[in-house]
């Protein structure tokens, strides 16, 4: 057999056996979906720092469960820790807060996590819903973070019918799905708007350039939670009004928290 007979045999091998071990695109998405759904389960269980920047600088928060919904401790401003009279000031809020919490009716307790549950299910029927929406295509693998991940290409899927409001925006846009190819976890989402989403709850307009990113990480037992949001809307009200907003956040330090924990935070302050 000739040397170039043989290699190219040799490649032709290789790649019938990386096709029969790589999952199809379906199989990647629905194993996906599963991950995000035990993901999405798991986040009340930790505590993180989360650092929100603007044009005009940022600042840092510590998240924290407190008798079921979190509690926002800031911590930092544009990188620098608070000087200490604002420190003392924040923890006396924090431990206000925890008197109030306990101090609470049955009723307003319920109310106040019926709030958060809520809002905490709205997002993630948004994103949930990326795997409804779209028609995906796997186009290529990538190592990002030293993981090798699947790349789907995500367009629009004919006769989608949105959920609700807040998901109808999805109608209007495409993106890119990275999925690790070990663990199905979600490791990067990035989403733009292509063509103009008319959403009559707001009596708005959202344009094309409007687009979102979202990365995730590791943060123990399986579980992978956010580390990056960054998001740019332009969207025109009530067909006058120009509307732009953007948003960048960043989120670390998970912590799993106890059960005293989530009652109070203590004083574990952080600067990232």
């Amino acid at each position: 057999m000739r040397r170039w007979e043989l290699v190219i045999l040799l490649l032709g091998s290789s790649l019938m056996w990386g096709a029969a071990l790589a999952p199809d695109t379906a199989e990647i998405i629905q194993r996906s979906a599963e991950a995000n759904n035990r993901d999405w389960a798991a986040a009340p269980k930790y505590s993180y720092v989360e650092r929100d920047r603007t044009g005009h600088g940022s600042k840092t928060y510590r998240v924290s469960m407190i008798l079921g919904s979190p509690y926002r401790e800031l911590v930092a401003v544009d990188g620098r820790p608070l000087p200490a009279d604002q420190q003392a000031e924040e923890q006396r809020k924090l431990q206000q807060e925890v008197d109030r919490r306990r101090n609470e009716t049955p009723a307003q307790h319920d109310a106040r996590v019926a709030a958060y549950e809520e809002g905490r299910r709205r997002d993630h029927l948004l994103i949930s819903q990326l795997t409804a929406a779209f028609n995906f295509k796997l186009v290529g693998r990538q190592t990002i973070a030293g993981r090798k991940v699947y790349v789907l290409q995500a367009r629009p899927k004919r006769g989608y019918v949105p959920p609700n409001r807040d998901t109808k925006v999805l109608t209007g846009m495409q993106g890119r799905l990275w999925i690790d190819s070990q663990t199905f976890q979600w490791v990067k989402v990035e989403a733009r708007v292509i063509q103009p989403v008319w959403i009559e709850g707001f009596v708005a307009r959202v344009y094309p350039g409007t687009r979102f990113g979202l990365t995730y990480a590791p943060v123990g037992d399986d579980i992978w939670e956010p580390t990056h949001f960054v998001m740019s809307s332009h969207a025109r009200v009530l067909f006058v009004f120009s509307r732009h907003s953007q948003a960048n956040q960043s989120y670390s330090d998970y912590q799993l928290q106890t059960s005293a924990q989530a009652v109070s935070n203590g004083n574990n302050n952080s600067t990232r």
